[in-house]
């Protein structure tokens, strides 16, 4: 049985320190992202200084939303003892190094990020991602993102934290456990942490409860981060049921739940994927124009090239499991990969 949840507001976006269970907050920051909406980070007490779990996106207006909601708490950014970060991204990892540079906070993320996070000022961040769209048959959307990224901001001076976060450890704090989950996917060194005691698991990315999230989107993604990504909604949903506090969205009273409704959407997606290969459709761009997208179930073309490369990244997944469990047939041809329905 989960646990009783604060009430929460209508708007899980609304600024401030909201209550989830006693002696645990969510703060939800802004991004500089239109569709991201905010990120939340959780503040935990603990009487050897409150612990925070992700930091938020480092740019000015998300450091004064945090600052505002610890003022309402009685703290003050100085007085966090340190941030537990479930995964590399900019929006839950930077502001905490920001932080560090100001006070020394200290900083733990998961050890399978080391890869991404030493490419984080990298000239070409999005390097690995341009190879794998054009080995998804869109060598003009790769031309795009390659452009985009050209643009990029690349402002941390040390990316590298204090620690890492290993699988099966537990973080001893004073007042309670947390048990580090290794939950590779969305990126190959997401970790989930776990307080077992009070029901609560701080999902960072991995189970959001009203989008499936990226996969692979990072520096140095694995090789098959869907068939991880698949796996480690497996091994949260082993676990017994607590409440669900994620990164984008309000806290919900099952993971489970929301486990079994994104392992459901992507077999669905699996599905449709497999159908649009036996109309004839061969590369993993021939496939996403073929399907909709978003809720409004909008054509390829109609998304910005941002969101174009994640849906065609995404069906580029989706062949890839369906490859390893040889319900397709793959093929490389000029850099370009293409799929057949197995015989």
């Amino acid at each position: 049985m989960t646990p009783p949840l604060s009430e929460q507001p209508p708007d899980w976006t609304e600024p401030g320190a909201h209550p989830v269970v006693p002696g645990v907050h969510r703060i939800p920051l802004p991004v500089p992202v239109p569709g991201l909406h905010a990120v939340n980070v959780y503040v935990i007490d603990d009487p050897s200084g409150p612990v925070v779990v992700d930091s938020g996106w480092a740019f000015p207006d998300a450091r004064t939303a945090l600052d505002e909601a610890l003022g309402l708490l009685g703290l003050t950014a100085g007085d966090v003892s340190q941030f537990l970060v479930t995964h590399a991204h900019i929006d839950h990892y930077s502001q905490a190094l920001k932080l560090r540079e100001a006070f020394g906070t200290r900083v733990r993320v998961g050890r399978g990020e080391e890869p991404s996070i030493k490419a984080f000022n990298a000239a070409d961040r999005s390097r690995r991602q341009i190879e794998l769209l054009r080995r998804c048959g869109a060598p003009d959307l790769a031309a795009e993102i390659a452009a985009l990224d050209r643009g990029g901001e690349r402002s941390i001076a040390d990316p590298l934290p204090d620690a890492w976060l290993d699988d099966g450890e537990r973080v001893a704090l004073t007042a309670r456990d947390l048990d580090v989950f290794a939950t590779p996917g969305h990126t190959r060194g997401h970790v989930v942490l776990r307080d077992a005691a009070a029901g609560l698991l701080f999902a960072g990315d991995h189970v959001l409860p009203h989008i499936s999230p990226s996969i692979g989107l990072e520096p140095e993604p694995e090789a098959s981060p869907l068939r991880s990504y698949l796996d480690s909604l497996r091994l949260v949903r082993d676990l017994p049921d607590t409440l669900l506090l994620p990164a984008h969205g309000g806290v919900t009273a099952s993971v489970h739940t929301r486990v079994d409704e994104l392992l459901a959407h992507h077999e669905a997606r699996l599905d449709a994927a497999a159908a649009q290969v036996r109309a004839g459709n061969t590369t993993a761009l021939e496939v996403a124009r073929a399907m909709p997208w978003t809720r409004r179930r909008r054509a390829l073309d109609d998304l910005d090239p941002f969101s174009r490369m994640l849906a065609v990244l995404e069906i580029g997944a989706h062949l890839d499991v369906l490859t390893e469990q040889r319900i397709l047939d793959a093929a490389e041809s000029g850099g370009v990969r293409t799929y057949a329905v197995r015989a």
